[in-house]
């Protein structure tokens, strides 16, 4: 961009003496004329072109340097990435030192009917000998209404609701435990819905459907959690 910025400002020091030489009278035009052409040929000491290097300072006043940044080697461990669908649910995992297991999670993005993302859904399996037998983090926008929770339901049966944890200033998460039966209804069902309140529409629920096909595959393919 600097070499692109030195460029324009040669080129408009070279556009000036072509529009005053234009702008003069028949009678001086050919004077006129001979003294760009004569300004033209001069040269500095050093032999360099006086109006490159113009052009060059008016390029250095132009503002703050870039001093770049590091760009994240995407294979580098620790990197988050999407390494297979499962039908309609991602494996999401990071990526960890060769000879090591990856820790992998579901996700699934849900979408209004017009094909928006509106929240995105991360489940994760949990240690055995405890009441949760998973997790989840659902993610919903800020201008949801917290105080309405979220709920969630399975095939038209009965509902739940949770609270909402935390936000950020990317959106709001609710922090979800599955009982070993929410579970099993996953991977019976065919389709749940996710509920959320927008804090401008209250008394307009906003229905999001989240798709159980390839659940059991991809559950089965996570990885443990530790707590």
């Amino acid at each position: 961009m600097p070499r692109l910025l030195s460029t324009l400002s040669i080129i408009a020091l070279l556009a000036a003496p072509l529009a005053v030489a234009q702008q003069a009278d028949t009678d001086t035009g050919a004077e006129a004329e001979a003294g760009t052409e004569s300004q033209a040929g001069e040269t500095a000491p050093d032999g360099s072109d006086p109006r490159a290097v113009v052009g060059a300072e008016a390029a250095q006043q132009g503002g703050e340097l870039q001093m770049g940044e590091d760009i994240q080697d995407p294979d580098a461990p620790g990197t988050p990435y999407l390494r297979e669908m499962v039908e309609d649910w991602g494996m999401e995992c990071i990526r960890v030192p060769e000879g090591e297991d990856e820790p992998c999670q579901l996700f699934q993005s849900l979408k209004d009917e017009n094909g928006n993302t509106v929240s995105n859904v991360r489940i994760f399996r949990l240690p055995e000998g405890q009441r949760a037998t998973a997790g989840a983090l659902v993610a919903v926008p800020l201008e949801t209404l917290l105080t309405a929770q979220l709920t969630i339901r399975v095939d038209g049966g009965q509902a739940k609701r949770y609270p909402f944890a935390v936000c950020d200033p990317l959106g709001c998460y609710a922090r979800i435990g599955f009982t070993a039966e929410d579970i099993a209804s996953f991977k019976r069902g065919a389709k749940a819905t996710v509920s959320l309140t927008p804090f401008a529409a209250p008394d307009q629920p906003l229905t999001l459907d989240m798709s159980l096909k390839g659940f059991t595959a991809a559950f089965d393919k996570a990885t443990v959690v530790p707590n």
